[in-house]
Order: structure tokens, then C-alpha cells, then sequence
């Protein structure tokens, strides 16, 4: 009574003497197909796990820590750099990186800066974005993750800011603070590897820049603690940062000498020409010359967003794609049949799909190798741009050192800091990470769908042997594609041969009788010509802003309209405000001026000697730069008699009033100089 009443209770279909053929054929499908495991079908199958140290606690625990690490840092800035009574006690302002400066821990910024970004981009796919906040409403959601933007950059900050100090004691908390950062984040990863999240592997994946950068900071705090305790950097705080630099930049630039151009050049050949091509997008350091750190920190976050972006345009696809290939029925492969989605033989007779079946797992298949074979391509492309973008970043800075502004921008700017200026060098950075993204999103999705009509358009017909709408087309239309071929050769050759006339110096029309007659007969045609060269064109320009988005040194507008590209419009502004604060040759001077002049009573440095903090000494009666007297170009070598009498007058001079020095100047620097010591040498 049981069986017969859930017999009936499932309808008629078991009553009709079909029963048995629906049953059978389902166990012929369960045992023709293999079943596919409920982990890997499913993601959202794999159970939640709950490390041993959950991000809230974690976070519970640092965040103060960190803010306790800020304060301590500030004091120790207040006690060591600031005046004395100076804001009534506040403490000083911290710094986690000196961007205009040229000379630092640009890795060690770098790695922070990596940190940062990594966990921004996790935390817009969480269900949790402010770790402090667990189980938060769908409501809420967006309004913590617009707190969690300020959260992290003041989690992370003082990662960076304990080396911006220079003392041991930041050395020494920095190692404690990236120690336990990278072990927390390790031990996290290894009581679950897996999540539920998008893929199994997706959270493990996505933190792999973050524990890299962790594990940098890991061993260069040590290594600067180790450095502070060897007397390397016992003289720090006395040193005017980037005075390395700056010596280096200025030593490169009088050491440079014209070169000389033969007079015959000889023709450069074909591999030669590709070789220089090729090389012009890889970087190379130069002597005495490097990028500022905002540029390496603009790389740094490009390079971290495209493997953050390409794994998840990774996870998102292939997975889910590989489970439709490995569910695949033959109930959906009649149905691709009916809809003529997949050629058969026997479209009547669905009960044989076997070759039907396996056809449209390799259309999967090729679809799957479509998107993986774009997304490397696209991942090179935006690589190989990020390289040549670091090539002309240079080029651009020592025009503009040079003070060759035409050779950067189209007018003449003026580089001095503005409003606008300073706001486009705070946000370039995160412009050329945010472009870096857009682009290569762009990208994926122009070459995916590219690489895939291709596969299905010519490779697949062609290895089956059977002819597509594209080949219908292109067989069924030879006679108007000849026609247009042989228009346009006709027209080349009538142009270099019968309306061109060739002379020793010039050239000149000719035939022009002939010439207006077969531009009129032509009208037509060439019109049909102009619609295939802009389909061309809107091709070619796609291509070209696509694989160009992520630069923003050049301008995907024409000129005269640049200025509403915003992200060239911020780097040209970003420029201004980086030559006109940091020019090495300004900061070089600088140092020259700020140089302390040595007491009275101190002996004449000989060649060999060194002052404190391990530079040479420069003699008096030159200027030079903290660590060495500058070459000479326009006197090369001189004679021991002229050097001697240099020396006496130098001497003469040093002992007299600064009042006879001052009368010889100008009105207007009377005062400056009058308020000079006394018998100090000038």
C-alpha cells in the first residue's frame, strides 16, 4: 500500500508504462557520466572555517597596538627634531614617508604600499569589510566598507612610519610589528587554505601579495637594526636626506661628455632597429639618476592590482566554465541541436548525442583556452606597458631638469606648485593603479571576444572540415571583395606610374586630364573602400587605447583637447609639482649653501682625509658637495705656482673684516651679508 501510494503520489508517467524507460535512462546517464565531487561543483559546499586567530581578534589586538606605536613615535619625533617648547607639548606629526625626498626605504615604503593595497581589494568582496564589525547587515555593509577605507591606510601606517624616523627604537618596533603581522597572517592561511568564497583557493591566492610584502618588511627591519648598531648610520640625523643622491646626480651631470657624431652614419639594419624597439620598453637603471618614489610606488600597485584583478577574472570563469563542461547532459546537447548551436548528423534521432556531446565539450573546452590564452596575453601587455611607462618617466624628467618643457608638453608650461597641481601629485599614484585596473579589464574583454570568434569562426570549421555563415559569406561575396582589391591596386599603380612624374630634385602631377576622369569613376567604389578603412580604423583605435589605457605619460585624445583626459592631465600636473620641489640640481645647490663652514683654528684638510660620517673632506677655498670636492670641467689641471697663490690669496681673504667683502655688493644683499660673523671665511 505504501509503494502503490508514492507511485501515484508521483503521477502518471509511472502508470503509462514509461517508468521503466525514465528510470533506466537515468541510471544510464549516472553511469555514462561520472559524477562530479560536491566540493568542486559547489563552492559554497566547503564549510566556513574559523581560524584559530579570527580576524576580529587580530584586529582587536593590533589596531591598538598600532595607535599606541603612532603616539610613541610622535613623542620621540617631538623630543628629537622640534624646537623646545614648540606647540605647547603637542606631539610632532609623523611622516610615514618623505614622498618628495629622494634618498630612503623606497622598498620598504613600497612593500607597505602593497600591503595597503592588497587589503583594500579584499575587503570590497567580504561580507565582513571592517574586521572589528563581524556579521554585519546587507544595509550596513557599504557604510562600513566606506569606514574600512580609512581604517586600513591608519592600521598600516606605522609599518611605514617606524623607519621614517631613524632612531633603533623605531627599528626595533618595526620588527616586532611586521613580525607579528606576517606570522598572524601565515598561521591564518594555514588553518584554512580554503574558503567559500568565489573559489576554495581564492582567499589564499589573494593574500599571497600581502604575506610577500609582510615577509620584506620582515627582514628589512632587521637589517636596518642591524645597520644602526654598526655605526653606519651614526651620523643620520646630522645628514640632509638624499644629500647621496643629489652628490651622485650632479657628479653625473658634469662628468657627461658631448659625444661626437661621425660625420656618414651608416644605415642600421632591420634587426637592429627591432632590437633598439624591444629594448626601449625595458628599463635599466643609469648612473646617478633614478625615479622618484611615487612613481615607484605607482608601480608597485599596478603590478600588485593586475595579479589581484587576473586572479579573480581567473577564479571567476575557468571553474565555473570546467563545471558545465564536466555536467554536461544529453538533454542540453538535443536542445543546442534544435537551436542550431551544434551541428549533427541525425538532428531527428536524439537518442545517439555521443558525438554531439563530445563536440560540445571541446566548443567548452576551446572556449575555456580562449579566456586563459587573453587573460596572459592582456596580463603581458599591461606588463610590458607598466615598463615602458617607467622609460619614458625618466625621458620626461630630465627634459624637464634640463628645462626642455617643449620636448614634454605641446605649449610652454611654467613648473611652479598650484592648487590643482598639488591635488593631482597626492592622487597620481592611485590614478595609475586605478587605470591599471580599468585597463586590463578592457583588454580581457576585447581579446577574449576576439580570440573566441576566431576559434569559432576559422580554427574550428577549418579542423572539421565544414564551411560557417563567415565562409558562406566571404565565398558568396568573392566577386565585390575583387572588385575592391583590384580598385585599389589600380590606383596605386596609375599614381606611380602615369600621374606622377619623376625629376632629379621635384616631383610632379602629370596626366590630369586623366586623372580627374578616373577620380569620378572611381567616386563610388572608393566610397565602399572608406567604409571598410573606418571599420579599420574604430578597430585599430579600440586596440590602441586598449592596450595603451593603463600610460598615463601619453594622451588618448588629440592635442588641444588633452586636458580632458584626466589621467594625463594629473600626470602633467604631477610632473610640474615633482620638477619644481625636487630638481636634484636645486637640492644640490642647497646642500652646497647649507654646508657648515669649518672653525678657524681647524687644520687645512690633506687628500685622503675624511670627515665625520665616513665623507671626504672638501678644502676650504672650493665648494663642494657632503662627501667630496666637485670636478672642474673648465680647468682641468692646473700649475703648483698658480695653486700656491690661489691658496695665499684664498688666505688673505679669509682673515679680513667682512665689511671690505661687503661694500663690493649689491644694495640689496648689503644686509644679508652684513649680519655674517666676523673673521669667518666666506
Amino acid at each position: 500500500m505504501a509503494a502503490n501510494g508514492s507511485g501515484g503520489a508521483h503521477g502518471s508517467p509511472l502508470d503509462d508504462g514509461f517508468g521503466d524507460d525514465l528510470v533506466s535512462d537515468w541510471y544510464i546517464y549516472e553511469t555514462a557520466e561520472p559524477a562530479v565531487p560536491q566540493d568542486n561543483a559547489f563552492p559554497s559546499a566547503i564549510p566556513d572555517c574559523d581560524p584559530t586567530i579570527s580576524p576580529r581578534l587580530y584586529h582587536a589586538c593590533m589596531a591598538p597596538v598600532s595607535l599606541a606605536v603612532l603616539l610613541g613615535l610622535s613623542l620621540l619625533v617631538k623630543r628629537r627634531r622640534l624646537r623646545q617648547g614648540c606647540w605647547n607639548g603637542i606631539p610632532g606629526l609623523l611622516s610615514p614617508a618623505n614622498f618628495l625626498e629622494e634618498e630612503g626605504n623606497r622598498g620598504l615604503v613600497a612593500a607597505v604600499f602593497g600591503i595597503l593595497f592588497s587589503s583594500l581589494c579584499i575587503l570590497v568582496l567580504d561580507r565582513d569589510p571592517l574586521p572589528l564589525v563581524p556579521n554585519s547587515s546587507q544595509h550596513s555593509r557599504e557604510y562600513w566598507k566606506i569606514l574600512a577605507l580609512l581604517y586600513y591606510p591608519a592600521f598600516y601606517c606605522p609599518l611605514a612610519a617606524c623607519a621614517t624616523v631613524g632612531h633603533r627604537a623605531g627599528y626595533l618596533v618595526g620588527c616586532l610589528l611586521s613580525w607579528c603581522h606576517c606570522v598572524v597572517h601565515i598561521w591564518q592561511k594555514v588553518d584554512c587554505p580554503q574558503s567559500p568564497k568565489i573559489y576554495r583557493y581564492y582567499s589564499t591566492l589573494s593574500y599571497v601579495p600581502i604575506i610577500l610584502c609582510l615577509v620584506v618588511l620582515s627582514l628589512w627591519y632587521p637589517a636596518l637594526l642591524i645597520r644602526s648598531f654598526t655605526g653606519h648610520e651614526e651620523t643620520l640625523d646630522k645628514e640632509v636626506s638624499g644629500r647621496g643622491y643629489y652628490k651622485k646626480y650632479l657628479r653625473a651631470v658634469l662628468a657627461k661628455r658631448p659625444r661626437k657624431e661621425s660625420p656618414s652614419k651608416l644605415e642600421e639594419s632591420l634587426l637592429h632597429r627591432v632590437r633598439a624597439y624591444l629594448c626601449s620598453y625595458i628599463y635599466t637603471p643609469e648612473e646617478g639618476f633614478q625615479l622618484p618614489l611615487k612613481l615607484v610606488l605607482s608601480l608597485t600597485t599596478s603590478v600588485v592590482a593586475v595579479y589581484q584583478v587576473a586572479l579573480l577574472l581567473l577564479v571567476a570563469f575557468v571553474p565555473t566554465i570546467q563545471i558545465v563542461r564536466a555536467g554536461m547532459t544529453k538533454d542540453v546537447v538535443v536542445l543546442l541541436v534544435q537551436f542550431g548551436l551544434v551541428p549533427s548528423e541525425n538532428p531527428g534521432m536524439p537518442g545517439d548525442m555521443e558525438k554531439e556531446l563530445s563536440t560540445v565539450k571541446h566548443y567548452l573546452w576551446s572556449l575555456e583556452v580562449c579566456y586563459v590564452c587573453s587573460l596572459v596575453l592582456c596580463c603581458l601587455l599591461t606588463m610590458a606597458m607598466l615598463l615602458r611607462t617607467l622609460v619614458m618617466h625618466r625621458s620626461n624628467l630630465k627634459a624637464l631638469y634640463q628645462g626642455a618643457v617643449l620636448d614634454v608638453f605641446y605649449k610652454a608650461h611654467i613648473l611652479r606648485p598650484s592648487r590643482q597641481a598639488i591635488v593631482c601629485w597626492m592622487s597620481f599614484a592611485s590614478f595609475q593603479t586605478a587605470f591599471a585596473c580599468l585597463g586590463l579589464l578592457i583588454q580581457q574583454v576585447i581579446f577574449f571576444i576576439c580570440s573566441a570568434a576566431f576559434t569559432f569562426l576559422v580554427v574550428i570549421p577549418l579542423q572539421s572540415g565544414t564551411s560557417t555563415h563567415l565562409f558562406r559569406l566571404v565565398q558568396n561575396m568573392w566577386p565585390f571583395w575583387l572588385t575592391l582589391v583590384g580598385a585599389v591596386l589600380a590606383q596605386n599603380l596609375a599614381a606611380h606610374s602615369q600621374f606622377l612624374e619623376h625629376h632629379p630634385l621635384r616631383k610632379e602631377l602629370t596626366n590630369r586630364r586623366a586623372l580627374y576622369i578616373v577620380t569620378f569613376l572611381l567616386f563610388p567604389i572608393n566610397v565602399l573602400v572608406g567604409v571598410l578603412a573606418g571599420v579599420w580604423r574604430m578597430l585599430i583605435s579600440a586596440l590602441y587605447n586598449a592596450v595603451h589605457f593603463c600610460q598615463l605619460d601619453i594622451s588618448l585624445l588629440n592635442r588641444g583637447v588633452e586636458t580632458f583626459d584626466p589621467g594625463y592631465h594629473a600626470y602633467c600636473h604631477y610632473l610640474k609639482t615633482e620638477v619644481s620641489q625636487s630638481h636634484p640640481l636645486m637640492r644640490a645647490f642647497c646642500l652646497l649653501l647649507l654646508q657648515p663652514p669649518r672653525p678657524r683654528g681647524t687644520p687645512q684638510p690633506q687628500a685622503g682625509d675624511v670627515e665625520e660620517g665616513g665623507s671626504p673632506a672638501a678644502p676650504r677655498t672650493a665648494p663642494s658637495l657632503p662627501g667630496g670636492p666637485l670636478p672642474n670641467p673648465l680647468s682641468p689641471s692646473r700649475h703648483p705656482a698658480d695653486a700656491e697663490h690661489e691658496g695665499a690669496v684664498g688666505r688673505r681673504s679669509a682673515e679680513a673684516e667682512p665689511g671690505a667683502l661687503v661694500a663690493g655688493l649689491h644694495p640689496a644683499q648689503q644686509p644679508l651679508a652684513a649680519g655674517l660673523p666676523k673673521k669667518r671665511p666666506l
